[in-house]
């Protein structure tokens, strides 16, 4: 299991590790009335990163008038609060119901591959409450699922996101560590999770396209792992159908069989559009806060 314990965090911390957990207790109805004073405060008040979610969306809808881009940043707002006290509740949420609220309605897309043994590599985004995607993937797949994460700074929420990940049996990678990971379990049936949509910079050598007309540049780590380790992908995508109900659909991007073109990514350029796509039909359900276009791709 890739799952290593966080470092503790200090004592003085604990409060309010007690207060979160406490809210946690509460019923979603409950959580959801906490969530209506959220979008408030962030949409009203403090007006978190309200600049760069505008931004966003004017660049990436420029067929949609002023009037539009501010009812999908209320509604963008909106969602995003839901998806606090979502992400909450899973310190407490049994996996039974957990697996009520999160729907695979095509598992068959991956299981096909777990009955040969074969590690999937599972794409997904910053989309709809992604927090749910890898838990409740270790709660409807037959296989083990592992996730791909970037370890965050502050000692205290690495250690309560990392238990909130994990509580339904999913597994954490560091994602420094992902090749050496795939080495040292390679061949293992299971599902690597991994957020295709980070901004990737100059060092990380991204692949380059037009993604909501504008030039971005993505992570190449699908294509590349695909390659050598010979691994099937498989696009992952989230879609609210209620308040605390959400649908995944699977679709399959490369069988893991098939020889991929050197120096192309042709994985990652599908992921785009799929992704592409799930925006338009949603979109206030994209984490538009998120610098998604922050680096600028080199001259030559």
């Amino acid at each position: 299991m890739p799952n290593s314990l966080p470092k503790p965090y200090p004592w003085y911390y604990r409060p309010l590790n007690w207060l979160l957990r406490g809210l946690a207790h509460l019923p979603l109805p409950v959580l959801y009335v906490l969530a209506d004073g959220i979008y408030l405060l962030l949409a009203y008040v403090v007006r978190y990163r309200q600049q760069v979610v505008l931004v966003n969306l004017r660049n990436s809808f420029h067929d949609k008038s002023e009037a539009e881009i501010q009812r999908i940043t209320k509604g963008f707002y909106r969602h995003f609060a839901e998806v606090m006290v979502e992400t909450l509740k899973l310190a407490v949420m049994p996996a039974a119901e957990l697996k009520k609220r999160v729907w695979f309605s095509n598992p068959e897309v991956m299981e096909r591959h777990f009955a040969q043994g074969r590690t999937v590599l599972g794409l997904s985004s910053h989309s709809s409450n992604w927090e749910w995607v890898l838990t409740s993937g270790a709660v409807w797949l037959s296989a083990h699922a592992d996730g791909v994460y970037k370890p965050l700074s502050n000692p205290f929420f690495e250690s309560f996101m990392h238990q909130l990940r994990t509580r339904t049996g999913a597994g954490l990678i560091p994602m420094r560590d992902t090749l050496r990971d795939m080495l040292q379990r390679r061949g293992e049936t299971r599902v690597v999770s991994l957020l295709s949509d980070q901004a990737a910079g100059p060092e990380d050598r991204p692949y380059w396209t037009e993604f909501m007309h504008q030039d971005s540049g993505f992570y190449t780590s699908a294509d590349r792992l695909a390659d050598r380790f010979h691994c099937p992908v498989v696009y992952v995508s989230i879609r609210r159908l209620r308040r605390g109900y959400y649908q995944i659909i699977l679709t399959e991007l490369y069988d893991g069989d098939a020889p991929l073109p050197a120096n192309e990514f042709p994985i990652t350029e599908a992921f785009v559009r799929q992704l592409e796509q799930d925006i338009h039909a949603f979109p206030t359900d994209y984490l538009w806060t998120h610098r998604r276009w922050k680096h600028k791709r080199e001259a030559r």
